[in-house]
């Protein structure tokens, strides 16, 4: 699935070009959102290391391939139970 580059919230994992590699990343925050340019810094894997870690930089309008997009926040709303009482 793609989407603009506007649209990515941290924790989404994106297919992008990284260490001269079409691979997949997590992203782990976003800089700069409303400059010319959208830095993001991203990770390899679904844990972070500093080793496999980097900064990848894309316009605004840029289609970007998106793998999975973070669900942190609808997990832990259907996590919660009701409480009665």
């Amino acid at each position: 699935m793609k989407t603009q580059a506007s649209n990515i919230r941290a924790g989404d994992r994106i297919i992008a070009y990284f260490k001269n590699k079409r691979q997949v990343c997590t992203v782990r925050c976003i800089s700069n959102p409303d400059l010319n340019n959208i830095t993001l810094s991203v990770f390899l894997g679904e844990r972070y290391r500093h080793s496999n870690s980097g900064v990848i930089r894309f316009k605004p309008e840029a289609l970007v391939d998106l793998s999975n997009r973070a669900l942190k926040i609808f997990e832990e709303e259907t996590s919660l139970e009701p409480i009665q009482g």
